[in-house]
């Protein structure tokens, strides 16, 4: 039974994850890009934000469900695509996944999950796919059946990656292939033979056109940042947006996510959902992004910071965290409902 004493907030999770991962493995999953100034610069963004409450608004009970692709859930925190889970649990992914669903939430699989989607889906879990399209057209359109086969609900297309991220803990460390083993199991193709992931720097939108015609399951472009992009978005038939920056993991100096977020709210003019990841650390950080337009948070480091400290039941004590943080800030700031939530709430304090 974890003892959440020992964990009162997501800083004393990773804390506890980094006392128990091998170093190399920390590294690999704490790291970003470069200086990594964009890892910095997300959780920065919301320290620069302010809260400005209302009062005397009788809130009662909060309701913190959403919907999304017609499922309900019972939070606005999703689990982020984080690769690599059985490096920090030897449950691996299916541990994640028995906490999202203990929590009424969705995961999103990484495509470098080290468990086959098969397996994860067994645990009951609401599942979206996170792809990476491959230059191998034919593997791609494998992929998606598969996901689709396996019950995923969406497809998270990752679209900042045209080439790997330059990490130099990792780097430091030499780790540059997972330990002997392990593997990512959905690039396994129909022979069972494994294939690396690919990045492939000729993406472009007619990919999206590809992938609109050969699924149809809602596709959500993870990675975007200009709005320029988003309004691209909606003309090529997305389904929703993933307000990202990778993590800090890809380009180093690109513009937090938070900072990003209210020119894409704009630019959608509310005909997608549009959510966001990168720097949520506390309740009052989903509230923020959510004031300021975002439908839904995903979270990512703080997923493999709970696995690592207690598998299952750490994840959810992450998600848990979350949710409480979420429904006091909500009574404080004078909001009832998620809706309530609007962009008057949220001040960047001079000085």
């Amino acid at each position: 039974m974890l003892d959440t004493r020992a964990a009162l907030n997501l800083a004393e999770v990773a804390e506890a994850a980094r006392r128990r991962l091998d170093p190399a493995y920390w590294d690999f999953f704490a790291g970003g890009a470069g200086d990594e100034r964009t890892v910095r610069g997300n959780e920065e963004a919301f320290a620069r934000r302010a809260i400005v409450p209302r009062v005397l608004r009788g809130v009662g009970a909060r309701d913190l469900r959403i919907e999304l692709f017609g499922a309900g859930l019972d939070m606005p925190v999703l689990l982020a695509p984080t690769a690599f889970h059985r490096l920090a649990h030897p449950d691996g992914e299916t541990a994640t996944a028995r906490a999202a669903a203990e929590a009424g939430t969705v995961m999103v699989v990484s495509m470098a999950a080290t468990q086959p989607i098969e397996q994860i889906a067994a645990t009951g879990a609401l599942l979206w796919f996170q792809l990476y399209p491959q230059p191998d057209l034919a593997f791609t359109a494998a992929v998606v059946r598969r996901a689709e086969a396996a019950g995923c609900r969406a497809l998270v297309v990752t679209a900042d990656s045209p080439v790997f991220g330059r990490r130099e803990r990792d780097l430091r460390h030499g780790f540059l292939a997972l330990p002997d083993g392990l593997a990512c199991e959905n690039m396994r193709d129909g022979g069972g033979v494994l294939r690396d992931i690919a990045m492939d720097a000729e993406l472009s939108w007619d990919r999206i056109a590809w992938l609109r015609e050969r699924t149809s399951l809602p596709i959500v472009l993870k990675g975007v940042l200009h709005p320029a992009d988003a309004r691209l978005a909606v003309e090529h038939g997305v389904d929703a947006l993933l307000v990202s920056n990778h993590g800090g993991r890809q380009l180093d100096g690109a513009v937090a996510t938070l900072d990003a977020l209210p020119a894409i709210v704009d630019a959608v003019g509310g005909r997608l959902p549009i959510l966001l990841d990168g720097g949520i650390r506390r309740g009052t950080d989903v509230l923020t992004a959510l004031a300021l337009g975002a439908d839904a948070v995903a979270i990512g480091r703080p997923v493999v910071w709970g696995l690592a400290m207690a598998g299952t039941a750490g994840v959810r004590h992450v998600l848990e965290l979350l949710r409480a943080e979420l429904d006091h800030a909500l009574a404080l700031a004078g909001a009832t409902r998620l809706a309530d939530l609007t962009a008057d709430l949220i001040a960047v304090p001079r000085g």
